[in-house]
């Protein structure tokens, strides 16, 4: 993920795209727009795996049409650098996830924080882990 000098990068976790895609989602959706905007100015380089975008489309199978769906998360792709879940990336998110305790998908999003020296994006509080080993910005949880 080399870059221009000052760009800043991070990894997005499921739950901080589904604010960025819900703007009546409760708390985070402006820092999500935030993000986006800046990414859009080349301020900023966005990430995730295919194992979060993954879950991002399943939650929204749960509440929209297939084809909206899928229209959404193409769209992603323009905004989103997916990471593909291959061997070694596989490997180090399953020693995460037993080492710490996470979520399998977080431990995808960790395991690429760690590896471009990211900031991940997320409300779950399972990144408090791993706060000396990767940067986290912490999005309000979700309310209700």
């Amino acid at each position: 993920m080399s870059g221009k000098i000052g760009v800043k990068h991070y990894i997005l976790d499921a739950n901080a795209v589904l604010r960025y895609l819900d703007p009546e989602a409760p708390g985070g959706n402006e820092k999500m727009t935030a993000l986006f905007v800046e990414a859009k100015a080349g301020a900023s380089h966005l990430m995730m795996s295919a194992v979060n975008l993954g879950e991002v489309l399943y939650t929204l199978l749960k509440s929209e049409p297939e084809e909206r769906a899928l229209q959404m998360i193409r769209q992603l792709q323009q905004a989103i650098s997916i990471a593909e879940a291959d061997f070694d990336r596989t490997v180090q998110a399953s020693i995460l996830k037993y080492r710490y305790k996470l979520g399998y998908a977080d431990s995808f999003a960790a395991a690429l924080a760690i590896e471009y020296d990211a900031t991940v994006v997320s409300a779950d509080p399972s990144f408090e882990k791993l706060e000396r080993k990767l940067k986290w910005m912490k999005l309000p949880r979700f309310r209700g």
